[in-house]
């Protein structure tokens, strides 16, 4: 079902960890800071996860992460056996782990934002979900604008382009 945008469970819907979100969605946050969850993702993530979901900031852009549970959790264990010892690793355990918080769709299909993460990607009224394969990326809609044309332009004037995505065929 990759055209309708949903999260695609595979072998007879039981998540193997290749599960799709694709694309962007428009959402308004409530006064609460409750976002619906559009339905072509919610019927999929009760089945895969049984509406439950980790979120947790980015560290490169001003925006939240969006996991399924058992993405999460798989994520998790890798984060946790890097090094005590590395600085950047330590710096990386305290901003994901730190972040994480556990979310569940309520029985609206919708889920409630920290208020902290909210102001971490200062998320207002109007956010962009956008679809990241195993994992969906939740932006203030003014920054995801302002960020996707920064891309945009550079991708432009960058030039030269990284062999691997030399040899990727669209």
């Amino acid at each position: 079902m990759g055209h309708s945008g949903k999260l695609v469970a595979r072998d007879n819907n039981q998540y193997q960890g290749q599960g799709v979100f694709r694309g962007i969605n428009t959402i308004n946050l409530d006064a609460k800071g409750r976002m619906a969850m559009p339905a072509r993702y919610r019927e999929q993530l009760v089945a895969v996860c049984a509406g439950r979901m980790v979120v947790t900031i980015d560290t490169n852009h001003c925006c939240l992460l969006l996991y399924p549970l058992p993405e999460w959790e798989q994520i998790e264990r890798q984060i946790e056996s890097l090094s005590s010892f590395d600085p950047m690793s330590q710096r990386v355990k305290h901003l994901l782990i730190g972040h994480a918080n556990d979310l569940e769709l309520d029985n609206s299909g919708r889920i409630l934002l920290p208020q902290e993460l909210r102001q971490y990607a200062k998320l207002e009224k109007h956010v962009c979900l956008i679809g990241q394969g195993k994992k969906l990326e939740i932006w203030d809609q003014q920054s995801w604008s302002e960020q996707r044309d920064t891309w945009l332009t550079e991708s432009a004037t960058e030039g030269e382009l990284p062999e691997k995505l030399r040899t990727l065929a669209l």
